[in-house]
C-alpha cells in the first residue's frame, strides 16, 4: 500500500510539481489549496505524512498544524 501525504499548498504551479515529483516516487498525495480545506482533510483522512505551507488562505499552516497535533 502506497504512503498517503496530505499537501497544503495554495500556489497550484508549486502543488502541481511536489505532487507530479512525490506520486513519480510511488506516493499517493491528496491535495488542499487552503488552510481550512486542509485541516479537515488532515482530520478525517488516514494520512501518513502532511506536508504543510505556512502562509495559505483561510487558516494558516501553523494553526493547522496547532489542531492536528491537539
Amino acid at each position: 500500500m502506497a504512503t498517503k501525504i496530505l499537501l497544503v499548498e495554495d500556489e497550484p504551479k508549486v502543488s502541481a510539481f511536489i505532487r507530479r515529483g512525490l506520486e513519480e516516487e510511488g506516493y499517493e498525495v491528496t491535495v488542499a489549496y487552503d488552510g481550512t480545506f486542509g485541516q479537515r482533510l488532515a482530520l478525517s483522512e488516514d494520512i501518513d505524512l502532511l506536508i504543510l505551507d505556512v502562509i495559505l488562505p483561510g487558516q494558516s499552516g501553523l494553526d493547522v498544524l496547532k489542531a492536528v497535533r491537539a
